[in-house]
Protein backbone atom coordinates (compact mmCIF):
# COMPACT_ATOMS: atom_id res chain seq x y z
CA UNK A 1 0.00 0.00 0.00
CA UNK A 2 1.44 3.32 -1.07
CA UNK A 3 1.15 6.95 -0.13
CA UNK A 4 1.84 9.01 -3.23
CA UNK A 5 4.29 11.81 -2.71
CA UNK A 6 6.85 14.05 -4.44
CA UNK A 7 10.34 14.65 -3.21
CA UNK A 8 12.70 17.52 -3.95
CA UNK A 9 16.21 16.53 -5.00
CA UNK A 10 19.12 18.75 -3.99
CA UNK A 11 22.36 18.24 -5.85
CA UNK A 12 23.67 15.05 -7.42
CA UNK A 13 22.82 11.49 -6.43
CA UNK A 14 26.11 11.37 -4.56
CA UNK A 15 24.74 14.01 -2.22
CA UNK A 16 22.26 11.45 -0.95
CA UNK A 17 25.16 9.33 0.23
CA UNK A 18 27.62 11.89 1.56
CA UNK A 19 25.45 14.71 2.87
CA UNK A 20 22.08 15.65 4.27
CA UNK A 21 19.52 18.25 3.39
CA UNK A 22 17.00 16.26 1.35
CA UNK A 23 13.52 17.73 1.75
CA UNK A 24 10.81 15.13 2.12
CA UNK A 25 7.30 15.84 0.88
CA UNK A 26 4.47 13.43 1.63
CA UNK A 27 0.72 13.28 2.14
CA UNK A 28 -0.63 13.92 5.60
CA UNK A 29 -3.89 12.64 7.04
CA UNK A 30 -5.95 15.39 5.41
CA UNK A 31 -4.48 14.71 1.99
CA UNK A 32 -2.44 17.93 1.94
CA UNK A 33 1.31 18.13 1.44
CA UNK A 34 3.40 18.00 4.61
CA UNK A 35 7.09 18.88 4.59
CA UNK A 36 9.86 17.86 6.97
CA UNK A 37 13.58 18.60 7.02
CA UNK A 38 15.98 15.68 7.48
CA UNK A 39 18.94 17.77 8.72
CA UNK A 40 18.19 17.03 12.36
CA UNK A 41 18.86 13.31 12.10
CA UNK A 42 21.64 12.93 9.49
CA UNK A 43 25.29 14.02 9.90
CA UNK A 44 25.91 17.24 7.93
CA UNK A 45 29.33 16.25 6.62
CA UNK A 46 31.02 13.01 5.65
CA UNK A 47 34.08 13.83 7.74
CA UNK A 48 31.93 13.68 10.88
CA UNK A 49 30.82 10.13 10.31
CA UNK A 50 33.26 7.26 9.98
CA UNK A 51 30.74 5.04 8.20
CA UNK A 52 30.14 7.62 5.49
CA UNK A 53 33.91 7.99 5.11
CA UNK A 54 34.08 4.24 4.57
CA UNK A 55 31.38 4.40 1.91
CA UNK A 56 33.03 7.27 0.08
CA UNK A 57 36.43 5.61 0.27
CA UNK A 58 35.02 2.40 -1.23
CA UNK A 59 33.44 4.42 -4.03
CA UNK A 60 36.73 6.19 -4.81
CA UNK A 61 38.77 2.95 -4.60
CA UNK A 62 36.58 1.11 -7.08
CA UNK A 63 36.30 4.10 -9.37
CA UNK A 64 40.06 4.57 -9.54
CA UNK A 65 41.56 1.09 -9.04
CA UNK A 66 39.11 -1.52 -10.34
CA UNK A 67 40.70 -3.48 -13.21
CA UNK A 68 38.10 -2.21 -15.66
CA UNK A 69 36.51 1.19 -16.15
CA UNK A 70 33.34 1.49 -14.12
CA UNK A 71 30.68 4.14 -14.52
CA UNK A 72 29.89 6.48 -11.65
CA UNK A 73 26.17 5.79 -11.86
CA UNK A 74 26.81 2.03 -11.69
CA UNK A 75 28.60 2.42 -8.36
CA UNK A 76 26.15 4.95 -6.98
CA UNK A 77 23.07 3.00 -8.00
CA UNK A 78 24.64 -0.12 -6.53
CA UNK A 79 25.28 1.70 -3.25
CA UNK A 80 21.67 2.87 -3.06
CA UNK A 81 20.38 -0.60 -3.96
CA UNK A 82 22.59 -2.14 -1.28
CA UNK A 83 21.39 0.28 1.38
CA UNK A 84 17.75 -0.47 0.65
CA UNK A 85 18.35 -4.24 0.55
CA UNK A 86 20.13 -4.07 3.92
CA UNK A 87 16.76 -3.21 5.49
CA UNK A 88 15.68 -6.80 4.83
CA UNK A 89 12.25 -5.46 3.97
CA UNK A 90 10.54 -7.07 0.96
CA UNK A 91 8.45 -3.93 0.47
CA UNK A 92 11.40 -1.52 0.25
CA UNK A 93 13.34 -1.48 -3.00
CA UNK A 94 15.45 0.60 -5.36
CA UNK A 95 14.04 0.85 -8.87
CA UNK A 96 15.97 1.63 -12.04
CA UNK A 97 14.37 4.17 -14.42
CA UNK A 98 12.75 1.35 -16.40
CA UNK A 99 11.48 -0.42 -13.30
CA UNK A 100 10.22 2.88 -11.88
CA UNK A 101 8.32 3.57 -15.10
CA UNK A 102 6.69 0.14 -14.92
CA UNK A 103 5.79 0.80 -11.28
CA UNK A 104 4.10 4.10 -12.12
CA UNK A 105 2.26 2.49 -15.02
CA UNK A 106 0.98 -0.17 -12.64
CA UNK A 107 -0.57 2.36 -10.26
CA UNK A 108 -1.88 4.53 -13.10
CA UNK A 109 -3.70 1.56 -14.71
CA UNK A 110 -2.59 2.34 -18.25
CA UNK A 111 0.47 1.66 -20.36
CA UNK A 112 1.62 1.72 -23.96
CA UNK A 113 2.16 -1.69 -25.48
CA UNK A 114 0.45 -4.64 -27.13
CA UNK A 115 -1.97 -5.41 -24.29
CA UNK A 116 -1.21 -8.91 -23.00
CA UNK A 117 -0.48 -10.36 -19.57
CA UNK A 118 2.64 -12.52 -19.72
CA UNK A 119 4.55 -14.92 -17.49
CA UNK A 120 7.81 -16.86 -17.60
CA UNK A 121 7.76 -20.64 -17.77
CA UNK A 122 10.73 -22.91 -18.37
CA UNK A 123 12.76 -20.08 -19.85
CA UNK A 124 10.03 -18.92 -22.23
CA UNK A 125 7.76 -15.89 -22.19
CA UNK A 126 4.16 -17.13 -22.26
CA UNK A 127 0.98 -15.15 -22.87
CA UNK A 128 -1.28 -15.67 -19.87
CA UNK A 129 -4.18 -13.78 -21.38
CA UNK A 130 -4.52 -11.04 -24.02
CA UNK A 131 -6.39 -8.02 -22.64
CA UNK A 132 -9.86 -7.89 -24.14
CA UNK A 133 -10.09 -5.41 -27.01
CA UNK A 134 -6.36 -4.62 -26.93
CA UNK A 135 -4.09 -4.77 -30.02
CA UNK A 136 -2.68 -8.22 -29.15
CA UNK A 137 -6.12 -9.83 -29.08
CA UNK A 138 -7.18 -8.05 -32.28
CA UNK A 139 -4.02 -9.28 -34.01
CA UNK A 140 -4.74 -12.90 -33.07
CA UNK A 141 -2.49 -13.48 -30.05
CA UNK A 142 -3.96 -16.22 -27.85
CA UNK A 143 -3.50 -17.55 -24.29
CA UNK A 144 -0.52 -19.91 -23.90
CA UNK A 145 1.26 -18.48 -26.97
CA UNK A 146 5.04 -18.44 -26.50
CA UNK A 147 6.59 -15.14 -27.62
CA UNK A 148 9.97 -16.25 -28.96
CA UNK A 149 11.13 -12.84 -30.14
CA UNK A 150 10.06 -9.21 -30.54
CA UNK A 151 11.44 -7.10 -33.39
CA UNK A 152 14.17 -9.68 -33.89
CA UNK A 153 15.17 -9.72 -30.20
CA UNK A 154 15.03 -13.20 -28.68
CA UNK A 155 13.15 -13.38 -25.37
CA UNK A 156 14.29 -16.90 -24.51
CA UNK A 157 15.77 -17.03 -21.02
CA UNK A 158 14.53 -13.58 -20.04
CA UNK A 159 12.63 -12.72 -16.90
CA UNK A 160 9.21 -11.13 -17.34
CA UNK A 161 10.45 -7.72 -16.15
CA UNK A 162 13.15 -7.74 -18.82
CA UNK A 163 10.89 -9.05 -21.60
CA UNK A 164 8.33 -6.33 -20.89
CA UNK A 165 10.88 -3.65 -21.84
CA UNK A 166 11.04 -5.09 -25.37
CA UNK A 167 7.34 -5.91 -25.77
CA UNK A 168 6.10 -2.50 -24.69
CA UNK A 169 6.73 0.59 -26.76
CA UNK A 170 5.38 3.88 -27.98
CA UNK A 171 1.82 4.13 -29.23
CA UNK A 172 1.70 3.60 -33.00
CA UNK A 173 4.92 1.60 -33.21
CA UNK A 174 4.86 -1.97 -34.52
CA UNK A 175 5.84 -5.07 -32.56
CA UNK A 176 6.92 -7.92 -34.83
CA UNK A 177 6.26 -11.07 -32.82
CA UNK A 178 7.49 -14.58 -33.54
CA UNK A 179 5.15 -16.93 -31.70
CA UNK A 180 5.20 -20.62 -30.95
CA UNK A 181 1.65 -21.92 -30.43
CA UNK A 182 1.04 -25.23 -28.63
CA UNK A 183 -0.49 -27.85 -30.91
CA UNK A 184 0.55 -26.12 -34.15
CA UNK A 185 3.45 -26.86 -36.47
CA UNK A 186 5.87 -24.06 -37.25
CA UNK A 187 6.13 -20.58 -35.76
CA UNK A 188 3.72 -17.72 -36.39
CA UNK A 189 4.69 -14.17 -37.37
CA UNK A 190 2.24 -11.63 -35.96
CA UNK A 191 2.47 -7.85 -36.26
CA UNK A 192 0.86 -5.86 -33.45
CA UNK A 193 0.51 -2.06 -33.53
CA UNK A 194 1.10 -0.78 -30.01
CA UNK A 195 -1.45 1.49 -28.35
CA UNK A 196 -2.38 2.96 -24.97
CA UNK A 197 -3.82 0.13 -22.93
CA UNK A 198 -6.30 1.10 -20.21
CA UNK A 199 -6.52 -1.57 -17.56
CA UNK A 200 -9.86 -1.97 -15.81
CA UNK A 201 -9.48 -2.52 -12.07
CA UNK A 202 -13.20 -2.70 -11.26
CA UNK A 203 -15.90 -4.93 -12.72
CA UNK A 204 -19.59 -4.88 -11.86
CA UNK A 205 -22.37 -7.38 -12.45
CA UNK A 206 -25.89 -7.97 -11.25
CA UNK A 207 -26.48 -11.32 -9.61
CA UNK A 208 -29.81 -12.90 -8.74
CA UNK A 209 -32.28 -11.61 -6.12
CA UNK A 210 -31.22 -7.98 -6.44
CA UNK A 211 -27.63 -8.65 -5.41
CA UNK A 212 -24.78 -6.80 -7.09
CA UNK A 213 -21.13 -7.78 -7.26
CA UNK A 214 -18.14 -5.47 -7.61
CA UNK A 215 -14.74 -7.06 -8.18
CA UNK A 216 -11.63 -4.91 -7.55
CA UNK A 217 -8.28 -6.20 -8.77
CA UNK A 218 -6.17 -3.42 -7.18
CA UNK A 219 -6.29 0.17 -5.92
CA UNK A 220 -4.86 2.22 -8.79
CA UNK A 221 -5.32 5.90 -9.67
CA UNK A 222 -8.50 5.18 -11.65
CA UNK A 223 -10.04 2.67 -9.23
CA UNK A 224 -12.01 5.21 -7.18
CA UNK A 225 -13.77 6.63 -10.24
CA UNK A 226 -14.31 3.13 -11.62
CA UNK A 227 -15.87 2.10 -8.32
CA UNK A 228 -18.24 5.09 -8.32
CA UNK A 229 -19.32 4.31 -11.87
CA UNK A 230 -19.86 0.62 -11.06
CA UNK A 231 -21.88 1.47 -7.94
CA UNK A 232 -24.14 3.89 -9.83
CA UNK A 233 -24.71 1.29 -12.54
CA UNK A 234 -25.74 -1.39 -10.04
CA UNK A 235 -28.02 0.98 -8.14
CA UNK A 236 -29.71 1.93 -11.42
CA UNK A 237 -30.40 -1.76 -11.95
CA UNK A 238 -32.11 -2.07 -8.59
CA UNK A 239 -29.31 -3.40 -6.42
CA UNK A 240 -30.46 -4.24 -2.88
CA UNK A 241 -27.19 -5.66 -1.51
CA UNK A 242 -23.52 -5.74 -2.54
CA UNK A 243 -20.86 -8.46 -2.69
CA UNK A 244 -17.49 -6.69 -2.69
CA UNK A 245 -14.94 -9.14 -4.13
CA UNK A 246 -11.33 -8.31 -3.19
CA UNK A 247 -9.83 -11.77 -3.61
CA UNK A 248 -6.30 -11.68 -5.07
CA UNK A 249 -6.25 -7.89 -4.70
CA UNK A 250 -2.63 -6.95 -3.75
CA UNK A 251 -3.50 -3.42 -2.63
CA UNK A 252 -2.34 -0.09 -4.03
CA UNK A 253 -2.88 3.58 -3.24
CA UNK A 254 -4.02 4.66 0.22
CA UNK A 255 -5.97 7.73 -0.92
CA UNK A 256 -7.98 5.58 -3.35
CA UNK A 257 -8.71 3.04 -0.62
CA UNK A 258 -9.93 5.83 1.68
CA UNK A 259 -12.12 7.29 -1.08
CA UNK A 260 -13.89 3.96 -1.55
CA UNK A 261 -14.19 3.44 2.20
CA UNK A 262 -15.95 6.81 2.41
CA UNK A 263 -18.75 5.36 0.28
CA UNK A 264 -19.34 2.39 2.59
CA UNK A 265 -18.31 3.25 6.17
CA UNK A 266 -20.65 5.14 8.56
CA UNK A 267 -19.93 8.85 8.91
CA UNK A 268 -17.04 9.72 11.25
CA UNK A 269 -16.21 6.08 11.87
CA UNK A 270 -12.52 5.10 11.70
CA UNK A 271 -11.12 3.70 8.47
CA UNK A 272 -7.54 3.17 9.68
CA UNK A 273 -4.72 4.58 11.74
CA UNK A 274 -1.21 5.20 10.39
CA UNK A 275 1.55 5.00 13.02
CA UNK A 276 5.08 6.29 12.42
CA UNK A 277 8.19 5.03 14.21
CA UNK A 278 7.96 7.74 16.89
CA UNK A 279 4.49 6.56 17.85
CA UNK A 280 2.63 9.44 16.20
CA UNK A 281 -0.72 8.40 14.71
CA UNK A 282 -2.68 9.84 11.82
CA UNK A 283 -6.34 8.93 11.98
CA UNK A 284 -8.48 8.50 8.86
CA UNK A 285 -12.25 8.83 9.36
CA UNK A 286 -15.16 8.37 6.99
CA UNK A 287 -16.76 11.56 5.73
CA UNK A 288 -20.02 10.14 4.43
CA UNK A 289 -23.04 8.27 5.73
CA UNK A 290 -23.41 4.49 5.82
CA UNK A 291 -24.42 2.71 2.62
CA UNK A 292 -28.17 2.18 2.43
CA UNK A 293 -27.67 -1.48 1.49
CA UNK A 294 -25.97 -4.47 3.16
CA UNK A 295 -22.45 -5.46 2.11
CA UNK A 296 -20.59 -8.79 2.23
CA UNK A 297 -16.83 -8.81 1.54
CA UNK A 298 -14.92 -11.61 -0.21
CA UNK A 299 -11.24 -12.02 0.74
CA UNK A 300 -8.50 -14.64 0.48
CA UNK A 301 -4.76 -15.09 0.96
CA UNK A 302 -4.09 -12.78 -1.99
CA UNK A 303 -5.98 -9.87 -0.42
CA UNK A 304 -3.23 -7.60 0.88
CA UNK A 305 -2.35 -4.13 2.09
CA UNK A 306 -4.99 -1.59 0.93
CA UNK A 307 -7.42 -4.48 0.36
CA UNK A 308 -6.89 -5.45 4.00
CA UNK A 309 -7.37 -1.85 5.11
CA UNK A 310 -10.76 -1.71 3.42
CA UNK A 311 -11.72 -5.19 4.60
CA UNK A 312 -10.73 -4.36 8.18
CA UNK A 313 -12.66 -1.08 8.13
CA UNK A 314 -15.76 -2.70 6.66
CA UNK A 315 -15.61 -5.42 9.32
CA UNK A 316 -14.81 -3.30 12.39
CA UNK A 317 -16.43 0.05 11.60
CA UNK A 318 -19.11 -1.03 9.17
CA UNK A 319 -20.13 -4.28 10.83
CA UNK A 320 -20.05 -6.11 7.50
CA UNK A 321 -19.08 -9.81 7.38
CA UNK A 322 -16.03 -11.19 5.59
CA UNK A 323 -16.25 -14.43 3.63
CA UNK A 324 -13.43 -16.59 2.26
CA UNK A 325 -9.94 -17.18 3.63
CA UNK A 326 -7.51 -15.34 5.92
CA UNK A 327 -5.95 -12.34 4.22
CA UNK A 328 -2.26 -11.98 3.38
CA UNK A 329 -1.10 -9.90 6.35
CA UNK A 330 0.69 -6.75 5.13
CA UNK A 331 0.41 -4.03 7.74
CA UNK A 332 2.98 -1.50 6.51
CA UNK A 333 2.79 1.66 4.40
CA UNK A 334 5.22 2.51 1.61
CA UNK A 335 6.04 5.73 -0.20
CA UNK A 336 8.40 6.58 -3.07
CA UNK A 337 11.18 9.08 -3.58
CA UNK A 338 12.08 9.91 -7.19
CA UNK A 339 15.39 11.02 -8.68
CA UNK A 340 16.23 13.18 -11.68
CA UNK A 341 17.38 10.18 -13.73
CA UNK A 342 13.95 8.55 -13.44
CA UNK A 343 14.89 6.00 -10.79
CA UNK A 344 13.35 5.91 -7.33
CA UNK A 345 13.32 4.17 -3.99
CA UNK A 346 10.19 2.70 -2.47
CA UNK A 347 10.46 2.32 1.27
CA UNK A 348 8.35 1.56 4.32
CA UNK A 349 7.56 4.73 6.26
CA UNK A 350 4.89 3.59 8.74
CA UNK A 351 2.61 0.81 9.85
CA UNK A 352 -1.16 0.89 9.72
CA UNK A 353 -3.72 -0.30 12.27
CA UNK A 354 -7.35 -1.31 11.88
CA UNK A 355 -10.07 0.88 13.46
CA UNK A 356 -9.83 -1.22 16.63
CA UNK A 357 -6.06 -0.74 16.77
CA UNK A 358 -5.07 -4.18 15.47
CA UNK A 359 -1.78 -4.55 13.58
CA UNK A 360 -2.42 -7.40 11.15
CA UNK A 361 1.16 -7.61 9.80
CA UNK A 362 2.13 -11.25 9.13
CA UNK A 363 -1.16 -12.26 10.79
CA UNK A 364 -3.86 -11.35 8.31
CA UNK A 365 -7.56 -10.88 8.97
CA UNK A 366 -9.71 -13.91 9.69
CA UNK A 367 -13.02 -14.06 7.79
CA UNK A 368 -16.32 -14.33 9.64
CA UNK A 369 -17.21 -17.24 7.37
CA UNK A 370 -14.22 -19.43 6.44
CA UNK A 371 -14.72 -21.02 3.01
CA UNK A 372 -12.11 -22.63 0.77
CA UNK A 373 -12.27 -23.09 -2.97
CA UNK A 374 -12.20 -26.65 -4.37
CA UNK A 375 -8.81 -28.38 -4.62
CA UNK A 376 -8.71 -27.98 -8.40
CA UNK A 377 -9.01 -24.17 -8.17
CA UNK A 378 -5.41 -23.78 -6.99
CA UNK A 379 -3.40 -26.04 -9.26
CA UNK A 380 -0.02 -25.15 -10.81
CA UNK A 381 0.18 -24.45 -14.53
CA UNK A 382 0.41 -27.49 -16.81
CA UNK A 383 2.65 -26.93 -19.84
CA UNK A 384 0.97 -28.19 -23.07
CA UNK A 385 4.43 -28.80 -24.56
CA UNK A 386 5.42 -31.23 -21.84
CA UNK A 387 4.53 -34.87 -22.53
CA UNK A 388 2.98 -36.86 -19.70
CA UNK A 389 2.74 -40.58 -20.42
CA UNK A 390 2.28 -43.96 -18.66
CA UNK A 391 4.87 -45.29 -16.23
CA UNK A 392 6.16 -41.83 -15.33
CA UNK A 393 6.06 -40.09 -11.98
CA UNK A 394 6.01 -36.29 -11.48
CA UNK A 395 4.20 -33.36 -9.90
CA UNK A 396 2.83 -32.54 -13.35
CA UNK A 397 1.15 -35.96 -13.51
CA UNK A 398 -0.33 -35.33 -10.06
CA UNK A 399 -1.76 -32.03 -11.31
CA UNK A 400 -3.23 -33.74 -14.37
CA UNK A 401 -4.83 -36.43 -12.21
CA UNK A 402 -6.55 -33.81 -10.04
CA UNK A 403 -7.76 -32.05 -13.21
CA UNK A 404 -9.13 -35.27 -14.70
CA UNK A 405 -11.04 -36.10 -11.54
CA UNK A 406 -12.48 -32.57 -11.39
CA UNK A 407 -13.67 -32.93 -14.99
CA UNK A 408 -15.53 -36.13 -14.19
CA UNK A 409 -12.97 -38.76 -15.22
CA UNK A 410 -11.47 -41.28 -12.81
CA UNK A 411 -7.66 -41.53 -12.80
CA UNK A 412 -7.83 -43.76 -9.72
CA UNK A 413 -5.06 -41.97 -7.89
CA UNK A 414 -3.66 -38.45 -7.37
CA UNK A 415 -0.11 -39.20 -6.23
CA UNK A 416 1.73 -38.38 -9.47
CA UNK A 417 2.24 -41.93 -10.81
CA UNK A 418 0.87 -42.37 -14.33
CA UNK A 419 -0.59 -45.88 -14.14
CA UNK A 420 -2.94 -47.75 -16.49
CA UNK A 421 -6.11 -46.37 -14.85
CA UNK A 422 -4.83 -42.83 -15.34
CA UNK A 423 -4.18 -43.68 -18.98
CA UNK A 424 -7.73 -44.97 -19.40
CA UNK A 425 -9.09 -41.74 -17.90
CA UNK A 426 -7.05 -39.76 -20.43
CA UNK A 427 -8.27 -41.96 -23.29
CA UNK A 428 -11.88 -41.44 -22.19
CA UNK A 429 -11.36 -37.68 -22.12
CA UNK A 430 -9.75 -37.71 -25.57
CA UNK A 431 -12.61 -39.72 -27.06
CA UNK A 432 -15.21 -37.27 -25.74
CA UNK A 433 -13.23 -34.37 -27.23
CA UNK A 434 -12.63 -36.21 -30.53
CA UNK A 435 -8.85 -36.19 -30.10
CA UNK A 436 -6.40 -38.94 -30.93
CA UNK A 437 -6.94 -41.48 -28.13
CA UNK A 438 -3.32 -42.32 -27.33
CA UNK A 439 -3.57 -41.83 -23.56
CA UNK A 440 -0.80 -39.22 -23.57
CA UNK A 441 -1.32 -35.77 -22.05
CA UNK A 442 0.19 -33.16 -24.34
CA UNK A 443 -0.71 -30.33 -26.71
CA UNK A 444 -4.45 -30.14 -27.48
CA UNK A 445 -5.31 -32.56 -24.70
CA UNK A 446 -3.59 -30.40 -22.07
CA UNK A 447 -4.97 -27.15 -23.48
CA UNK A 448 -8.54 -28.48 -23.51
CA UNK A 449 -8.24 -29.79 -19.95
CA UNK A 450 -7.12 -26.34 -18.79
CA UNK A 451 -9.91 -24.61 -20.70
CA UNK A 452 -12.65 -26.85 -19.29
CA UNK A 453 -11.26 -26.62 -15.77
CA UNK A 454 -11.28 -22.82 -15.89
CA UNK A 455 -14.96 -22.89 -16.85
CA UNK A 456 -15.70 -25.30 -13.99
CA UNK A 457 -13.93 -23.03 -11.49
CA UNK A 458 -16.01 -20.06 -12.60
CA UNK A 459 -19.26 -22.02 -12.32
CA UNK A 460 -18.40 -23.58 -8.95
CA UNK A 461 -17.19 -20.64 -6.86
CA UNK A 462 -17.89 -21.91 -3.35
CA UNK A 463 -16.76 -18.66 -1.74
CA UNK A 464 -19.04 -16.52 -3.89
CA UNK A 465 -21.92 -18.92 -3.25
CA UNK A 466 -21.43 -18.51 0.52
CA UNK A 467 -21.22 -14.72 0.20
CA UNK A 468 -24.54 -14.69 -1.66
CA UNK A 469 -26.08 -16.96 0.96
CA UNK A 470 -24.98 -14.60 3.76
CA UNK A 471 -26.11 -11.51 1.85
CA UNK A 472 -29.57 -12.94 1.15
CA UNK A 473 -30.23 -13.11 4.89
CA UNK A 474 -29.26 -9.44 5.20
CA UNK A 475 -31.51 -8.15 2.42
CA UNK A 476 -34.52 -6.06 3.43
Amino acid sequence: MFIKGRYLILGLILALIVSSGATVVSLNATGHLAQSDSNSSVPNAVTKDEQFNKLLDTYNTLRQSYYQDVKDDTLLNGAIDGMVKSLDDPYSTYMSPTEAEDFHENISSSFEGIGAEIKEEDGKIVVDVPIKGAPAEKAGVKPNDRILSVDGKSLTGMKVTEAVTYIRGKKGSKAELVIERPGETGNLNITVVRDTIPVETVKAEMLEDGMGRITMSKFAETTGDEFDKALKSLKAQGMKGLVLDMRQNPGGLLDVCVKIANELIPDQKLILQVETRDGQKEVYKSKHGKADYPVVVLVDGGSASAAEILAGALKESGGYPLVGEKTFGKGTVQTTKSYDDGSNIKYTMAKWLTPNGNWIHKKGIEPDYAVKLPEYADLPYLDPDKELKPDTFSNEVKTAQVMLEALGYQPGRKDGFFDDQTKQAVVAFQKVENFESDGVIKGKTTTKMIELLQKKIQSNDTQLDKAKQVLRKMLP
